[in-house]
C-alpha cells in the first residue's frame, strides 16, 4: 500500500497539474460530460469565479496526481447553499483511498464555510464513484434519464446528497474560501461539525 498523497489547498499554480489528471476523463471516459479538455487557463478561471468555492490536490514528489472541488448547485439565489462536488485521481492514483482522503478534507471545508448541502452527479454506470460517495454517507436522490449524448449514445446521470450541516431556519451567507483560509483551527471545527452531521444521518450520536 503506497504512503498517503499530500492534501493541500490548490491555487492557479496548480492549473496545470490539475489539466494533466483531467484529461483523461474528457479523452477516454464520459465521467466528465465535456467533449473537449480544459486546458490550464480554462481551469484557472474556474478555480476564481465567484464565488470562489474550495479546489484541493493531492501530491507525490511534488506532482498532482488528484484533486477535489466544489461548485455552485445552480446560478439562481435560493440555491446558494447548495453546492455540487467532484473528485479526480490520476490513473496510478486510482485504488489507493486518495479520493476519500481529499472529500475528507473537501467536505468539512465547505460546511465551515456556511454551506447546507453536497451534491454529486455521476454518469452512470460507475461503480467506484457511487461506493466512494456512499461511503461518505451521500444517498441517492434520483436519476437523471438519457441526459446527456456523448461518445455517441445517451447516458443516464445519478445524484447523491450529503448534508454538509443542519439545516438553519436563518442561514447566513456562505463565505468565500481563499487557499490560505482555512488553518488548524477552523479545520478542527468543520470536522468535528461535519462528523456529528455525517453520525446523524447515519443514526448515531456524537460524542
Amino acid at each position: 500500500m503506497p504512503s498517503p498523497a499530500e492534501i493541500r489547498s490548490a491555487d492557479i499554480a496548480d492549473a496545470a497539474g490539475i489539466a494533466a489528471v483531467h484529461q483523461p476523463y474528457v479523452t477516454d471516459s464520459v465521467a466528465s460530460f465535456e467533449t473537449v479538455a480544459p486546458d490550464a487557463a480554462e481551469l484557472a478561471q474556474r478555480m476564481t469565479a465567484a464565488p470562489r468555492l474550495p479546489w484541493l490536490v493531492a501530491c507525490r514528489d511534488g506532482a498532482v496526481v488528484g484533486y477535489s472541488y466544489a461548485g455552485r448547485h445552480r446560478g439562481r439565489a435560493a440555491y446558494r447553499w447548495a453546492v455540487d462536488c467532484s473528485v479526480y485521481l490520476a490513473a496510478a492514483e486510482q485504488g489507493a483511498g486518495t479520493g476519500r482522503v481529499l472529500y475528507e478534507r473537501l467536505l468539512p471545508e465547505l460546511s465551515e464555510l456556511g454551506y447546507v448541502a453536497a451534491f454529486a452527479g455521476i454518469a452512470l454506470p460507475n461503480p467506484a464513484s457511487v461506493g466512494l460517495h456512499t461511503a461518505l454517507g451521500f444517498t441517492p436522490v434520483g436519476t437523471y434519464r438519457a441526459v446527456g449524448f456523448t461518445a455517441g449514445r445517451w447516458h443516464d446521470v445519478g445524484w447523491w446528497q450529503l448534508p454538509l450541516q443542519t439545516p438553519p431556519e436563518h442561514p447566513e451567507e456562505p463565505r468565500p474560501w481563499s487557499p490560505e483560509g482555512c488553518g488548524p483551527g477552523p479545520r478542527a471545527r468543520s470536522l468535528r461539525r461535519w462528523g456529528n452531521v455525517l453520525l446523524a444521518t447515519r443514526g448515531g450520536a456524537a460524542r
